[in-house]
């Protein structure tokens, strides 16, 4: 029974909101630092079907679980309030992060 109370306590510490900093850029552009910040390469493949990502300053990788909450802030630097689940993050608020 213990056991099975600390799964369900680290279950709900990962779905709480928080905040991360970082872009919002295209999967397919996503692994390429270089491609961080880069607004029209970000919107052009975004607008072209590859799904939006959101990316910390460190690298790391996470998909959006409502892709229109972010679209308006395709290769910006943002602050994005959410909940994440594994490396899924539904987003509440996205604000920009300059």
């Amino acid at each position: 029974m213990k056991k099975l109370l600390v799964v369900f306590g680290f279950a709900a510490i990962s779905a709480m909101a928080a905040d991360w900093t970082g872009y919002v850029i295209d999967k397919k552009c996503s692994s390429n630092k270089a491609m961080l910040g880069n607004e029209a390469c970000a919107q052009k493949c975004i607008k072209g079907g590859s799904a939006a990502v959101f990316v910390t300053e460190d690298g790391k990788i996470y998909q959006v679980a409502n892709q229109d909450k972010v679209l308006d802030s395709a290769g910006k630097k943002v602050s994005i309030t959410g909940k994440m689940e594994g490396d899924i993050i539904t987003v509440e608020s996205v604000k920009s992060a300059t």
